[in-house]
Parts: C-alpha cells; sequence; structure tokens
C-alpha cells in the first residue's frame, strides 16, 4: 500500500505591488521637464549652422573656380579665384543662415 501524501497549506499570495489596491496619484503636468544632458564627448563637433555655412562656401568656391576654368584662364588662377569667393562668401552667409 502507498502511503497518503501529506496535506498541504496553500497562502493567500501577496499583490505584486503593496499599492496596487490604491488609485495612482495624478502627475503634476506643470512641473517643467529638465533638458537630457549628453555624455562628455557626445557633444557636436560643428553646430548645424556651421555646418551648412561651410557646405556652402565649398560649394560657392567650387562654382566658381569651375567657371574661372570655363572661360579659359590657368588652374591657378581659378583655385584662387574659388578660395577668394569662399572665404569672401563666409560673412555673408554667416548673417543670412539664421
Amino acid at each position: 500500500m502507498s502511503t497518503p501524501e501529506p496535506a498541504r497549506i496553500v497562502q493567500p499570495v501577496p499583490p505584486a505591488r503593496p499599492d496596487a489596491t490604491t488609485a495612482p496619484e495624478p502627475i503634476n503636468q506643470s512641473a517643467p521637464v529638465p533638458a537630457p544632458v549628453p555624455a562628455p564627448g557626445t557633444e557636436p563637433f560643428l553646430s548645424l549652422h556651421t555646418a551648412v555655412v561651410l557646405l556652402a562656401d565649398a560649394v560657392i568656391g567650387l562654382v566658381i573656380a569651375a567657371l574661372t576654368v570655363v572661360s579659359g584662364t590657368h588652374p591657378a588662377t581659378a583655385a584662387v579665384a574659388g578660395l577668394t569667393a569662399a572665404g569672401v562668401s563666409t560673412t555673408a552667409l554667416r548673417a543670412l543662415i539664421r
């Protein structure tokens, strides 16, 4: 004959959260949310404004240099003209692009 199994005592399971039966507190919507602080070393090398100005400078310089070469001048002269155009356009583009 087999021996009978001992009787198990079943205990109630506690709720996952002790405050699960209470209503959640309302969130204060008027409190400002702080902006996330970037980790050190993750800020960009150039700002977006600076990158756009430098890219536009490079395009202007290349266009002027290409047009100068097409007009029949020496390529070195065209390079100087392109660099000059890029340099001069920096201040104007900085003021115009905001």
